[in-house]
């Protein structure tokens, strides 16, 4: 039912609102959107495949010991999110949790770690499977790394 309402949510007012959400974790160093209904949230900053532009992006993860695990569902829509696309040309990114940043790098889980991975992502949030459903891309996993020595102190 949670994932039906966050479904509808992204698609009425997602875009606008996630602007705002990402300018409120920053201004309150993730006191004010670093968790959601639905689980714990991270802003992933990827650099634009094609302006070079950095972009943020609020998204729900999955802690996995030092990873931080998330899905490129975007809502269940046939075309796969932004964000993920420009982790093909530039997988070197920038991981904020609460107040904490982090460079990190981004993977694509190969097949056989999604499948190792996918029940635990489903308890975690039942939605990337109704998300799976929407679609009939396969969704991908994306583990990012933080890079050795822990905090960046980038911005903090």
């Amino acid at each position: 039912m949670l994932s039906r309402l966050i479904v509808g949510f992204d698609r009425l007012v997602g875009r606008r609102f996630y602007r705002l959400h990402v300018h409120m974790y920053r201004w309150t160093g993730g006191i004010i959107g670093s968790r959601s209904p639905a689980g714990p949230m991270l802003l992933l900053t990827t650099v634009g495949r094609k302006s070079g532009q950095r972009r943020t992006t609020p998204l729900l993860y999955m802690p996995d010991g030092e990873r931080f695990i998330v899905v490129g569902s975007n809502g269940g829509r046939p075309q796969p999110p932004a964000w993920l696309l420009n982790l093909s040309a530039m997988p070197s990114v920038e991981v904020q949790v609460g107040r904490h940043k982090h460079l990190a790098d981004a993977r694509v889980l190969t097949e056989a770690e999604k499948t190792v991975i996918w029940p635990t992502l489903g308890e975690h949030y039942k939605g990337w499977s109704d998300y799976q459903k929407l679609t009939d891309r396969e969704l991908n996993v994306v583990a990012l790394v933080p890079e050795s020595g822990g905090s960046s102190g980038i911005g903090a």
